[in-house]
Order: structure tokens, then C-alpha cells, then sequence
């Protein structure tokens, strides 16, 4: 089941109408107590926030949570001494800012003073 056809159904027996055909349930279904919209109401949110996690998801590098290989390690270090910038090795490396940095303070070419992002916040 596609999550849009899920949150369809979700939203309409929330309202208290059958899914199919639209028409309100009867006074006495199950559907109308309230830790049964209370359930209902938890599953849309949960579905709302899949899907908004995998929106965020999908506008991140490909390289996202990959390993670092000795291989890219040196052409990061070599690009790196080469005057590259830590937001041109980001986008070069499909990796984000925070993750070249890291690896930057890793490899010792950084000291974590001269990073831009701290714990996943921008310095200001």
C-alpha cells in the first residue's frame, strides 16, 4: 500500500467515513471511540513524518553514511592541500560539509576551531 493511499483512508476514517464510498459510518462503529481516532490520528502523524523524513532524506549527497575509503581519504587530503574548499570537497565527494570536516579534523589538516559546522549546527 503507497503511503498517499494509506493517509487517504486514514483521513477519511477519521472523519468518520467509510474509505470506499465516503458515506459516515454508523454512530456505533468502533471507528468513533475515542482510543480508536486517538490510534487513527497517531498512525497519520507517523505517516506524515515517514514522509517527510524521506523528502529530507532524498535532498542529501549520495555519499551520505557511506564508509570513507584509504582512496577517497587521499583525494580529499590531495584536493584539500591543493586549496579546495571544504564546500567544493562536499559536493565533489557527495558528502556533506560536516562530513568532510570531520574527515579533515580526522586526517589532522583541520584543527575543530577552523570548522565551520559544530555538532551539526553552523558557527555564528
Amino acid at each position: 500500500m503507497q503511503t498517499t493511499s494509506a493517509s487517504e483512508i486514514l483521513r477519511s476514517l477519521i472523519k468518520g467515513c467509510d474509505p470506499r464510498s465516503g458515506e459516515l459510518l454508523p454512530a456505533e462503529c468502533v471507528i468513533h471511540r475515542a482510543e480508536v481516532l486517538r490510534a487513527l490520528l497517531a498512525g497519520a502523524d507517523a505517516l506524515k513524518q515517514t514522509a517527510a523524513r524521506t523528502q529530507r532524506r532524498a535532498k542529501l549527497p549520495g555519499n551520505v553514511g557511506n564508509t570513507w575509503t584509504s582512496e577517497e581519504e587521499s583525494r580529499l587530503a590531495a584536493a584539500f592541500k591543493g586549496g579546495e574548499s571544504s564546500a567544493a570537497l562536499a559536493q565533489n565527494h557527495g558528502r556533506t560539509l560536516r562530513a568532510v570536516e570531520s574527515r579533515l579534523e580526522k586526517l589532522g589538516l583541520i584543527t575543530a576551531e577552523e570548522r565551520i559546522t559544530r555538532e551539526g549546527f553552523m558557527a555564528g
